[in-house]
């Protein structure tokens, strides 16, 4: 119980305490805030109460504009600032609650904030992760008989994408151009993307990183990764479908990546962990890890297009879903000695589960364009249109409370005029 007001089916309850970066308009600066009910605790005007023993002689991290300091302290810094920060907003502890001058000082309502990326994002990666995903998209483009690649059952694939356009939720997000080839009988064209699409995906940021050439074993990454935060990582399926052979996604990913701006750490989600999931066959022993983390996250996807009064629910599904946990994301990602850094970003892949209402692209929705998907009232889509809004929401449920990640959306605007 916080002497702060929380509604009953708040995201941001005492059991949740998710970091952000966020300003006002009164106040521009970018500073380090935790939401709290409707309201965001500054912890730059708090510093100087963070007294125990990680945080005593780096009470600096609190006021800097990301979270990249802070993340880099580690596992028993972030402990401690957890249990602190509990005890600071319970409803018995008076050191903040019976200040007025400090209350007012450290308090912003949620509704007054301008939100950014919660970190400096160095580097970001791309996983591929779920199975039904994967699978999915495999019968598509190759046949049931050949649905997953060889690889795929033996190792987290995964590429590097695009740290600059990753964006935090509300940002706009432009139609790409690009090079396609809808007629394989005929030359290339270029133009507007004809088949945007959304990923719903989670990433996580990395904690503490490994020194160059030194390996993350995979029964301590969960001491390098600090926590989590909802992602759409929009696609240009025919730009991608194109160009992707034989390096890989390029432009057809790289024109925008949304991610919500509140990061939920692993502490606070440890309390919906779950078994791993059954892997057959075996990982090799660099891979193998029998500590449970996988998570009930129970995640949804809304589209509201112009002229809808209401956001259609287009997809539910659960993070439990993913075939690779991130522990074994992050270790298979420094196996050879690749030097990970506080603030990176590690994303699941798209996350789909067994049946349709579960597909996480409208590339399965539609099934590649032969099926509708239906919005109501008359309105559908199979991909997806300038004007449209995709907002995706995220929640673990705990016993008469939740601990959410908030919202991660972004508009479509149209593309821009090219000669």
């Amino acid at each position: 119980m916080s002497f702060i007001h929380i509604e009953k089916n708040s995201d941001f309850p005492l059991q949740n305490l998710p970091y952000g970066v966020f300003s006002t308009e009164e106040e521009p600066r970018q500073r380090i805030g935790v939401a709290i009910g409707d309201q965001v605790l500054d912890l730059s005007a708090i510093k100087h109460l963070f007294s125990g023993p990680a945080l005593s002689k780096h009470q600096d991290v609190f006021d800097q504009p990301a979270l990249n300091g802070f993340m880099g302290l580690g596992h028993e810094a972030w402990k401690e600032a957890r249990k602190f920060l509990q005890k600071l907003l319970s409803a018995s502890e008076p050191t903040l609650r019976d200040n007025s001058e400090l209350r007012k000082r450290a308090f912003v309502p949620q509704a007054s904030t301008i939100m950014h990326l919660p970190a400096e994002i160095g580097d970001y990666t791309d996983f591929y992760s779920s199975r039904e995903h994967a699978t999915n998209v495999g019968i598509m483009f190759r046949g049931k008989e050949n649905a997953l690649m060889p690889n795929w059952l033996h190792l987290p694939v995964g590429y590097h994408g695009r740290a600059s356009s990753v964006v935090v939720s509300g940002t706009p997000i432009r139609r790409p151009v690009g090079q396609m080839r809808p007629d394989d009988a005929k030359p290339p064209v270029f133009g507007a993307c004809k088949l945007l699409d959304i990923e719903l995906e989670m990433a996580f940021f990395v904690g503490p990183g490994n020194k160059f050439g030194e390996p993350i074993p995979v029964n301590k990454a969960h001491e390098h990764i600090f926590g989590m935060v909802l992602m759409n990582d929009w696609s240009a399926r025919d730009i991608q479908k194109w160009e992707y052979v034989p390096l890989g996604p390029f432009l057809g990913k790289s024109f925008g990546t949304t991610i919500s701006p509140w990061v939920v750490t692993m502490e606070a989600l440890m309390p919906f962990v779950l078994p791993n999931p059954v892997q057959v066959p075996k990982p090799l022993p660099y891979l193998c890890d029998e500590e449970p983390y996988a998570f009930d996250i129970n995640l949804s996807v809304a589209l509201k297009g112009e002229g809808m009064s209401n956001p259609a629910m287009i997809c539910k599904s659960n993070f439990k879903y993913m075939y690779w946990t991130m522990k074994q994301q992050l270790a298979h990602h420094s196996i050879n000695g690749c030097n990970l850094r506080p603030g990176d970003l590690l994303a699941s892949g798209t996350i789909s589960g067994p049946d349709r209402e579960n597909f996480g692209s409208m590339l399965e929705m539609s099934w590649k364009g032969t099926k509708v998907i239906d919005l109501g009232n008359g309105h559908s889509r199979k991909f997806l249109q300038d004007g449209d809004e995709v907002i995706i929401t995220g929640h673990c449920q705990g016993n008469g409370y939740r601990v959410g990640f908030g919202q991660c959306s972004g508009k479509v605007l149209p593309a821009i005029s090219v000669p």
